[in-house]
């Protein structure tokens, strides 16, 4: 009866190790590529915060760590931009002419003819300019044409990935329950040479979006990144020095 139970209590101490040895190779595959395709849904969040960043601050000089005033410039903030026709030759910027001169130029003609008389659209405006004003003429700019123009903040930025209804989703990270990005400024950056350079960062921890993942391969992957003194999970931008708001990930 003994060498019975010996042999069964054998073959359990067996199978138990085969899975153990099988399991030891699953699980950080499994893991590997669970956390891949979860870091596909995350960069792709911190890339629209990076351009919606970088936009901000286009327009207001500084970065924001406030994800909903964040959010709300997206919705209402308009989106400008200059429509261009024609380009100066050499000879024209020889003679001392800019671009900020030629549309000076333009805009004291337009000015003026429009108090004249009225036009059907502003290509009806610019041929009656280019063929009529004598600066214009003088300064050979006839078919340049400058125009400020004001789009949608959203469809411009994100050419329809997003829209007023899902642009709030970009702010939280995926796989996780409601969980937002962690957002840091830094404007009080300064170079060797004195310039004042502000600064953001956008970071997702690994606990959060691989979460639910393996504990321990999770415990792993940011004692790893930890020694190796690299931030445990994906980050874009630096609040530590200007690196021109790259991701970790490129």
């Amino acid at each position: 009866m003994k060498p019975i139970i010996f042999r069964v209590l054998l073959g359990v101490a067996a199978l138990m190790l085969a899975y153990l040895c099988v399991m030891s190779v699953v699980t950080p595959i499994s893991f590997e590529n669970k956390r891949q395709a979860r870091e596909v849904a995350v960069i792709k969040n911190l890339v629209a915060i990076r351009t919606a960043e970088v936009e901000f601050r286009n327009v207001n000089g500084r970065f924001t760590a406030d994800l909903d005033s964040l959010v709300l410039f997206l919705k209402t903030a308009p989106k400008k931009e200059v429509l261009k026709e024609g380009s100066l030759t050499d000879k024209q910027l020889e003679n001392g002419l800019t671009e900020h001169k030629a549309a000076r130029i333009l805009r004291t003609a337009i000015a003026k003819a429009t108090r004249k008389q009225k036009f059907e659209s502003d290509s009806a405006l610019y041929a009656y300019v280019w063929a009529n004003d004598k600066e214009v003429i003088a300064n050979s700019l006839q078919g340049f044409r400058r125009d400020t123009i004001y789009k949608n903040m959203i469809e411009t930025l994100y050419k329809g990935e997003y829209t007023a209804d899902n642009i709030d989703a970009i702010v939280t990270i995926p796989y996780t329950d409601g969980v937002r990005y962690e957002i840091e400024v830094n404007d009080n950056y300064t170079t060797s040479q004195g310039i004042r350079v502000p600064l953001f960062e956008a970071r997702a921890h690994f606990d959060t979006y691989l979460g639910d993942l393996d504990k321990q391969e999770r415990i792993n992957l940011v004692d790893k990144e930890t020694k190796l003194e690299h931030y445990p999970g994906l980050k874009v931008g630096s609040v530590d020095a200007p690196n021109n708001n790259a991701g970790n990930w490129e």
